[in-house]
């Protein structure tokens, strides 16, 4: 059965063929710009304004632009059409259509909503205050096989949005703006980070172990090699090689991929910040986390006062520390300091009438009490502090207590945003606890993680105190921007096959 939008496209089609049948270029190779949509509007303010001689008035408004056809108007023989650009939406009037030569009018009857078309003529204002360009010639750029979204099915079909998001960024000028912050927070960090003396350095993706945090990697295969990659879980162990190399400051901001669930939070591949200085501990780190979030905020939004939710939150430094053994009594209940060995923890939770992973270590049983109870009650900044040992393999214990590592955790909106360790520094102590896990991770029945060598010999040549640190940068534009899924702030999320 022939749908709507299959006849609406095989108009197009013939409208395509009957322009190609009178000698016209569909898909020209240049067309000459000279102003923005933006730029235009800003010209005739300009010339509103008076900045422009009299006599000069009518050659300064002469202007070409180009954009997409997002809107169509006709008003007896003339017509009044919206097109669209990276920077801004115009009005164009065609005045008095039949007063334009033949192929033009023939060229204008086969124009459709979603065309990207050049137009050159000169700026006014309509007596609604609308910014116009009264159009002398035009030109097709690019004809549209496609139509576009009705407005309100393309605001409302949120698979679309994700799927195609080309049309979500065509219809909705708030998902483009979005995006531009994004990229906006990301300059910001760099710089952020760059006056405060680090370098910027890039790391391998594919990798002959996946290591630097817990999660299951995606596997590839090099076939000249003949061996299996992975992608990074994480940049942590080659970032920590350029310490050891006499790099001071050193950070990345790249991609991590986990194969693993997807949901709110949670996408399989994601944007990361991590980043190493030499001679600081955790914190030191903590206090430029605080900083640097709030220097961002201001840079980008101009305020350090955020809407997430319900909430409004303040992002002005100093955060709230709370150590996490105190937020777990506070709001699960439970002291794990009680519970000293997994089985023993688990017997608690189960009393409480919790869900228990078989599979889950005393880590990451606490780790689901922290993520459970402890998380959604974070709303505004919070570094939590002071994690069990056997949560963190690569953090520096206490001194004052050998079963807890110098880590936190940076949440708001109750997103974790950052985690941070004083970075463990002794190669035969690393040696040991990377074995350990390993051990335990057999013994649960999951596949054991395998041991960078090539990093642990890297440490024995001596790494100085160092302070370590990731950022997720996708939940942090979740927070500075108010959205609530880590796929509205993803350009291209992945979704389940379409069915």
């Amino acid at each position: 059965m022939t749908t709507r939008i299959d006849r609406l496209t095989q108009q197009r089609l013939e409208k395509l063929e009957r322009l190609r049948g009178r000698g016209i270029d569909a898909y020209p190779r240049r067309y000459h710009r000279t102003h923005t949509t933006q730029q235009a509007i800003d010209l005739l303010t300009q010339i509103e304004a008076g900045q422009f001689p009299e006599e000069e008035r009518e050659e300064a408004s002469k202007v070409s632009v180009a954009g997409r056809i997002m809107a169509r108007r006709l008003m007896g023989k003339s017509a009044f059409v919206d097109i669209r650009d990276g920077s801004g939406k115009i009005q164009l009037l065609f005045q008095s259509i039949d007063k334009f030569d033949e192929d033009q009018q023939l060229l204008f009857k086969d124009l459709d909503t979603g065309d990207i078309i050049g137009a050159e003529g000169n700026l006014l204002r309509t007596k609604t205050g609308e910014p116009t360009v009264w159009v002398g010639d035009f030109a097709l750029l690019a004809k549209s096989l496609q139509p576009l979204p009705e407005k309100w099915h393309g605001l409302v079909d949120i698979d679309l949005r994700y799927r195609q998001r080309y049309l979500d960024l065509i219809s909705n000028p708030e998902t483009k703006q979005l995006f531009e912050t994004r990229s906006r927070i990301i300059a910001a960090i760099r710089q952020f980070l760059n006056g405060r003396g680090f370098i910027e350095v890039e790391t391998p993706v594919l990798q002959p172990e996946a290591g630097g945090a817990l999660a299951r990697p995606f596997i590839t295969h090099h076939h000249a090699l003949d061996r299996d990659l992975y992608l990074r879980i994480a940049l942590e162990l080659h970032l920590k090689r350029l310490i050891i190399g006499g790099f001071d400051k050193v950070y990345e901001l790249g991609r991590a991929f986990r194969n693993e669930g997807i949901d709110a939070t949670h996408n399989p591949e994601f944007t990361m910040l991590e980043s190493y200085e030499a001679y600081a501990d955790y914190n030191d780190v903590m206090r430029m986390v605080e900083e640097m979030v709030f220097a961002v905020a201001q840079q980008v939004l101009g305020t350090d006062q955020v809407k997430f939710g319900e909430n409004t939150i303040s992002l002005r430094p100093p955060w709230q520390r709370l150590n996490l053994r105190e937020a777990v009594i506070k709001y699960a209940g439970i002291d794990y300091d009680q519970f000293t060995d997994r089985d023993a923890l688990a017997a608690r939770m189960l009393a409480l009438k919790m869900e228990v992973d078989p599979k889950k270590d005393r880590g990451r049983l606490i780790d689901d009490l922290l993520s459970t109870f402890v998380e959604p009650n974070l709303v505004q900044p919070t570094f939590l502090v002071d994690y069990p040992i056997e949560m963190s393999p690569l953090a520096k214990t206490r001194p004052d207590n050998d079963r807890v590592v110098e880590r936190f955790e940076g949440f708001a909106g109750g997103l974790e945003l950052a985690n941070a360790f004083t970075e463990l520094n002794d190669p035969l102590e690393q040696r040991r606890r990377f074995f350990q896990q390993q051990r335990e991770r057999g013994a649960e029945g999951e596949e054991e993680e395998k041991i960078d060598e090539d990093f642990l010999l890297a440490m024995e040549y001596g790494m100085p105190p160092t302070g370590g640190l990731g950022v997720g940068i996708d939940r942090l534009v979740m927070l500075l921007t108010g959205q609530p899924s880590i796929r509205e702030v993803v350009l291209f999320p992945q979704l389940k096959e379409k069915a």
